[in-house]
């Protein structure tokens, strides 16, 4: 049995026993997990990410296998307008994400908490579970996942503070808060969230930038509105719609050219290289497919250079940039540096602007 179906037969509570059984519960928080059965903040009508677009999930069985799974459920696509291109704009998280990142927020009794990004509402009710209602504000974007959120929540007889709004702003009004949380990747750390944190408070969140997907981020707040912390490994999350990406500028493909490469694409894939180069190369984002020994990549830069690299072919590049070299360069400084893991960087927000530093925030690799 795989382990989706033996999740599914299960239910919730085969769906809680993984994650304790990964560590990933506290005794305090399984019994709230315990309490709020996820299939509770699940609409009838949801996708699942397939690799080019969401696919609508069968109602029944599959709607149940996909629910008690460890996986995401998208529960919105293209901001809710109809015939468009299927893309997820809100979901319900992957549950190991969210405990993961619960634990990295470390609530105590008391704290007020904010969340960037209600959605389903899931994460707001397990926060207001464990801490009161009157503890947690939620901001959510959209008016109409802000509603349904709201509907759940009361049925469930849990009151956090919903506020309709953008959520790079936060909400000023419930200032100071002891913690932070975004369930939407940000491209950086906006300066108005700092300012809500009290000092010695902690923000977690998932951040994606144009070179990486995506990577949590834990920042401890300090005196003069400096936030600073590690990256705690791999996240993949929509971003907020403020953050999304602009779209792509087109590729000139009558100055293609090849070359041979001297760098195994599948090398980049590793999450401490992607957040390296992604701060040593800024505005060049990097894409693949394929795992192991069959791996391709793609590099584009908002000027329309780019270069395709698979393994064991020729590197194809077009534009005025040589991004393979570029990237190639890039790859030799972090062979130099031992090849460090993506838990060695980290990033430090300040009122300025932002820091990417590797070991040490005394070490900086770029700033923005």
């Amino acid at each position: 049995m795989s382990d989706i179906a033996r999740l599914a037969a299960g239910g919730h509570a085969a769906l809680v026993g993984e994650l304790v059984g990964r560590g990933l519960l506290s005794p305090r928080w399984r019994a709230v997990w315990e309490g709020l059965p996820r299939e509770r903040f699940i609409p009838p009508h949801v996708w699942r990410q397939d690799r080019e677009r969401c696919v609508p999930v069968a109602p029944g069985r599959e709607w149940r296998d996909l629910v008690h799974s460890d996986e995401p459920v998208v529960t919105q696509v293209d901001d809710g307008q109809g015939d468009g291109p299927g893309i997820a704009t809100s979901s319900n998280s992957q549950p190991s994400m969210v405990a993961r990142m619960l634990q990295l927020l470390d609530v105590r009794d008391g704290d007020k908490v904010l969340e960037i990004g209600t959605a389903t509402g899931h994460v707001a009710a397990l926060l207001s579970a464990r801490l009161g209602g009157d503890r947690v504000v939620s901001v959510e974007i959209d008016e109409t996942l802000s509603r349904r959120a709201a509907a759940t929540l009361a049925d469930l007889g849990l009151s956090p503070r919903l506020v309709v709004g953008d959520g790079e702003e936060g909400w000023a009004d419930g200032a100071p808060y002891d913690r932070l949380i975004s369930t939407c990747a940000l491209r950086h750390v906006p300066h108005a969230l700092v300012r809500q944190v009290a000092p010695g408070g902690v923000i977690v969140a998932p951040m994606a930038r144009a070179f990486w997907s995506g990577a949590l981020v834990r920042l401890s707040v300090r005196d003069g509105g400096v936030a600073d912390g590690p990256f705690r490994g791999g996240a993949s999350y929509m971003p907020m719609r403020a953050h999304r990406l602009p779209g792509a500028a087109p590729v000139d493909s009558g100055t293609s050219r090849s070359s041979e490469s001297v760098t195994d694409p599948g090398q980049l894939l590793r999450l401490g290289f992607a957040l390296y180069a992604g701060a040593r190369l800024p505005g060049v984002t990097m894409t693949h497919a394929g795992a192991g020994t069959d791996v391709t990549v793609w590099l584009q830069d908002a000027t329309g250079s780019a270069a395709v690299a698979a393994t064991g072919e020729l590197v194809w590049q077009y534009g005025e940039r040589d991004l393979w070299a570029e990237v190639e360069a890039a790859y030799a400084e972090y062979v130099a540096l031992g090849r460090p893991d993506g838990d060695s960087f980290g990033l430090t927000v300040t009122p300025a602007g932002e820091e990417v530093w590797l070991r040490s925030p005394r070490t900086v690799i770029a700033a923005s």
